[in-house]
């Protein structure tokens, strides 16, 4: 298997130089964001995928547009992100938190598969993703956005998985 093409080795770099300055930026001006995450269930593992810029695993989602709902931001980040339209997002609550140097609210939305989906990452923002059941995320470091939802979750492992879901990371 061949490596990154140019252009995408060049956009993950953008994401790995820009992302500590957005940090930065954003703890100066206080900012506040809003966003949307979707934990895919396969059965009762749930998938997770690798940015480029962090080094903790996520959900797929992002950034809540102005004028978007939460729902819409969703989908939108399932396709743009691993390539998966989902038919359906059931809400699964939201949280807040200061994660990433800002003040954050995230609304966790949730879809169950029968079978693993087919992704198709986008290369540059979105460089892995895997599978973990829920035994194996005792042992995997993941977004605070991702702890607060496990904690909550009816299926979800012991709270200590991510340490304290309120502070940056």
């Amino acid at each position: 298997m061949s490596g990154p093409r140019p252009l995408d080795a060049a956009w993950r770099l953008a994401f790995r130089l820009g992302f500590p300055v957005a940090r930065v930026w954003w703890r100066l001006r206080g900012a506040r964001g809003e966003g949307a995450l979707v934990a895919v269930y396969v059965d009762r593992a749930l998938l997770l995928v690798r940015s480029s810029y962090q080094v903790e695993w996520n959900f797929p989602g992002g950034g809540v547009k102005r004028g978007e709902t939460p729902d819409a931001a969703a989908r939108r980040e399932l396709a743009e992100e691993i390539g998966l339209v989902a038919p359906r997002l059931l809400p699964a609550g939201e949280a807040t938190g200061i994660w990433d140097g800002w003040r954050y609210r995230v609304h966790f939305f949730e879809l169950r598969l029968d079978r693993p989906p087919k992704l198709q990452l986008d290369n540059r923002e979105i460089i892995g993703a895997r599978l973990a059941s829920l035994e194996e995320l005792r042992g995997i470091a993941v977004t605070g956005p991702v702890a607060v939802y496990l904690e909550r979750a009816p299926v979800a492992p012991p709270a200590d998985m991510g340490g304290d879901p309120t502070r940056s990371r």
